[in-house]
């Protein structure tokens, strides 16, 4: 098991999630009401150890880093459709895992609404307002 590494990863990333609470359903209501700082707390450190982690790999690997061409309608549709289905069912993608491994059943419905979603962008991909840019297109 070559992969076991990004098992253990994933399994301290979850723990993680659910020490600081940015699993739980009320504290990511708490923060889409604007009633308290935790979870902006939890997002801004996670792009705090980003911006600190890319500039490293940048600095002592030889890995490019290449910038997409903006497409605002794309992002900002996406956005809306992302924060929406956040909103509703209290959990983005990465915590869906940790949620189903404290055995809360209703998250399994959330993770097939997701893996619907995006076998739905899959197929109509070519036709939404990024014209289906991938990094091949980009090269």
């Amino acid at each position: 098991m070559k992969n076991l590494r990004f098992i253990v990863y994933g399994a301290v990333f979850s723990i993680i999630l659910i020490k600081v609470e940015a699993v739980s359903w009320f504290r990511i209501q708490e923060m889409f009401h604007f009633q308290s700082f935790h979870m902006y707390g939890v997002l801004l450190s996670g792009i705090l150890v980003a911006l600190i982690g890319t500039q490293l790999i940048k600095r002592f690997t030889k890995i490019e880093f290449r910038t997409k061409p903006l497409q605002l309608s794309a992002n900002v549709i996406g956005g809306i459709c992302f924060g929406i289905g956040w909103g509703i069912t209290g959990a983005c993608t990465g915590p869906l895992y940790s949620l189903i491994g404290l055995n809360i059943w209703p998250t399994f419905v959330v993770l097939a609404g997701a893996l619907l979603g995006t076998f739905i962008y899959a197929f109509l991909m070519k036709s939404l307002p990024h014209g289906g840019l991938s990094d091949k297109k980009n090269s």
